[in-house]
C-alpha cells in the first residue's frame, strides 16, 4: 500500500504537477501586486466615499490587487486536499513558501542595479527629464512589495496551515458529503487570520513609509476578508466541477483508492510509480 497501480499513477503525477502550477503561479502574482490598494466602488460607477460603521470607521470597499486572483488559491487548495490529502497542501505549502521569498529576493536584487541612462531619459515625460526618475519609483514600488515579504509568507502559511486542518475536520465529520461545506469552512477561517495579519505585519510592523493606523487595517481586512467569502461562495460550484472532470480522468477506481491511500499514508503524496 501507498502507491497507485500503472497506468493511472502517472495520471496523479500529473494532475498533482498541474493543480501546484496553478496554486504557486497565483499566490506567487498575488504576493507581488498585492502592495497596490484599489477601491472597487468606481468599477461599478459608485463614489468611494464609505460606510461609517462607527465613530472613526468608515468601511469603503478597497482590496489589495492580490485579493483579486486568491480566491484562485484557495479553490485550488481545497482540490489538492480532496484528492491528495494534509501531505499534499503541506507540500506544495512549503514549496510556495520558498518561491515567494526567493522571487522577493530577486526583485530586491534587481532594485539595486545600476539603471541606464537612456532608460531614465526615454521614460520621463517631457519637460521633465531633471525631476522625474523612473527608477526611483520602480524602486519605491517593488521594495515596497519587499516590505510585505514577511508578512506575506507568515499569513500565508498560517492560513494554509489552517485550511489544512479546518478542511480535515470538517471532511472527518462528514464524509464525503458536504465538499461545499469544508471547502467554505475551512475558507472562512484560515482567511480570517490571513487577511488581517499580512497587512499587519507588512503595512504597520515593517512599513518603509507611514505605518498604517489599526482602523485602515480594519477597514482593508474586512474588505479583503468579505471578498474573499464572497467569491468562495460564488466560486463553490467550480469544486463540483473540478471534482466531476477529476474523477473522470483519473477513473472512478483510481480516484477512490487514490482518496484512500492519501489519507491514510503520511509519505510522498505524489509517489504514483509501482
Amino acid at each position: 500500500m501507498g502507491r497507485l497501480i500503472n497506468p493511472q499513477g502517472k495520471k496523479a503525477t500529473n494532475l498533482f504537477i498541474i493543480l501546484s502550477g496553478i496554486f504557486l503561479t497565483n499566490a506567487i502574482i498575488a504576493e507581488i501586486i498585492g502592495v497596490k490598494i484599489f477601491s472597487a466602488e468606481p468599477l461599478v460607477g459608485a463614489d468611494p466615499e464609505g460606510i461609517e460603521l462607527w465613530q472613526g470607521f468608515y468601511l469603503k470597499f478597497t482590496l489589495t490587487a492580490g485579493a483579486v486572483i486568491w480566491p484562485i488559491v484557495f479553490i485550488t487548495t481545497d482540490i489538492i486536499n480532496e484528492y491528495f490529502g494534509k501531505p499534499g497542501v503541506r507540500k506544495i505549502s512549503w514549496i510556495t513558501a520558498f518561491f515567494i521569498a526567493y522571487s522577493f529576493l530577486i526583485i530586491w536584487f534587481a532594485t539595486y542595479l545600476p539603471p541606464a541612462q537612456f532608460w531614465l531619459d526615454v521614460n520621463a515625460p517631457e519637460g521633465e527629464s531633471s525631476q522625474y526618475n523612473i527608477d526611483y519609483w520602480y524602486n519605491i514600488i517593488f521594495t515596497q512589495g519587499l516590505g510585505i515579504i514577511v508578512g506575506s509568507i507568515t499569513a500565508f502559511l498560517l492560513g494554509q496551515l489552517l485550511d489544512i486542518y479546518v478542511f480535515d475536520m470538517i471532511r472527518s465529520a462528514t464524509g464525503k458529503k458536504y465538499l461545499w461545506l469544508r471547502a467554505t469552512g475551512s475558507t472562512l477561517v484560515s482567511q480570517l487570520v490571513d487577511s488581517f495579519v499580512v497587512l499587519y505585519i507588512a503595512f504597520n510592523l515593517f512599513s518603509r513609509t507611514n505605518p498604517w493606523s489599526m482602523d485602515m487595517i480594519l477597514s482593508v481586512g474586512t474588505n479583503n476578508y468579505l471578498f474573499k467569502i464572497f467569491m468562495a461562495i460564488l466560486l463553490s460550484p467550480l469544486l463540483y466541477i473540478a471534482h466531476f472532470l477529476i474523477d473522470r480522468y483519473l477513473g472512478e477506481e483510481a480516484t477512490r483508492s487514490k482518496k484512500e491511500i492519501l489519507n491514510t499514508t503520511p509519505s510522498n503524496p505524489v509517489d504514483a510509480e509501482g
